[in-house]
């Protein structure tokens, strides 16, 4: 019995959230204001999907993650929190409400990400292309951050993206090689980089890119995917913790410490990366105006 009581005492102590990843419950009334023109317009935010522990700290600040191309994903990736299922039906007056919203809220700079469509023939590359346009011509001198999919490795279907060319593109290779089949059952670690190469190559000037760390990498992985990333042009990554969203989804292996976030941080600028925002709050769109 002591033996039982020490064994469920530790696994206690390995799941409990350390204080650095205390978070702020929303409030105030620019965290209001964002939640009403959200709640108004039916629009997706990755901020409220992806439950991420940032929402109040931006949504206080008057900005917001829209998710466009609905709210169900084609994939069922074991970190994330979105819903999984078929494709809904996409709304062709998406792109003008996220306009609207974007003048109503005043932005300077916009995130945009989206669920995967595979069921798409185009993954729903124009969507974006026509979302895009609109944000600027409702919104002149606005910047622009796209999180795009992989769009299952059709080359053809980046073109929209590069046609438009958003100030910043971003795709996440999420984790290292070695275990990227069991935290992203559909995606491919390499294709992924190969997104990123050609999104170089084809003249977006940030080309960014996004980990998660504590779910069983080594010290060692996460630099060689550090490396990875700077070969294919890759001048921004995100680093942050993984947190588990539900008991379905992938448990937590460490919690990893602020001064390993700091390490990561440093050994990523010293090999050429521009910029690295490494912590264990840091999200794909944390502090993305930073990043233009």
């Amino acid at each position: 019995m002591a033996n039982l009581l020490k064994n469920k005492e530790d696994q206690e102590v390995k799941v409990r959230k350390p204080d650095w990843l205390r978070v702020k419950i929303p409030s105030g009334k620019e965290y209001l204001k964002v939640k009403d023109i959200v709640e108004d317009r039916n629009l997706h935010t990755i901020c409220s999907s992806g439950k991420c522990p940032n929402q109040s700290e931006c949504w206080t600040a008057g900005t917001a993650t829209f998710m466009i191309l609905g709210n169900t994903c084609t994939r069922s990736c074991q970190f994330c929190n979105v819903n999984t299922g078929a494709g809904e039906e996409v709304d062709i007056f998406e792109p003008a409400k996220i306009a609207e919203s974007v003048r109503l809220m005043g932005l300077k700079h916009v995130v945009l990400t989206s669920v995967d469509r595979d069921d798409l023939a185009d993954g729903g590359a124009n969507h974006w292309k026509r979302t895009v346009e609109l944000v600027r011509k409702k919104n002149p001198g606005v910047t622009l951050e796209t999180l795009i999919p992989d769009f299952k490795g059709e080359w053809e279907n980046l073109n929209p993206i590069l046609e438009v060319k958003p100030e910043v593109v971003s795709h996440n290779i999420e984790t290292v090689e070695r275990i990227t089949k069991k935290v992203r059952i559909q995606a491919k670690y390499w294709r992924s980089m190969e997104v990123l190469k050609r999104l170089h190559e084809g003249g977006i000037d940030k080309v960014k890119s996004g980990i998660m760390v504590g779910l069983g990498e080594t010290e060692e992985e996460v630099i060689q995917t550090l490396k990875d990333l700077h070969a294919q042009g890759v001048s921004v990554v995100t680093i942050g913790q993984y947190l588990q969203p539900t008991k379905k989804h992938l448990p937590v292996a460490e919690w990893v410490t602020p001064e390993q976030f700091a390490r990561y941080k440093e050994i990523g600028e010293a090999m050429g990366i521009g910029h690295v925002e490494s912590g264990p709050l840091v999200r794909s769109s944390y502090h993305a105006e930073k990043h233009v």
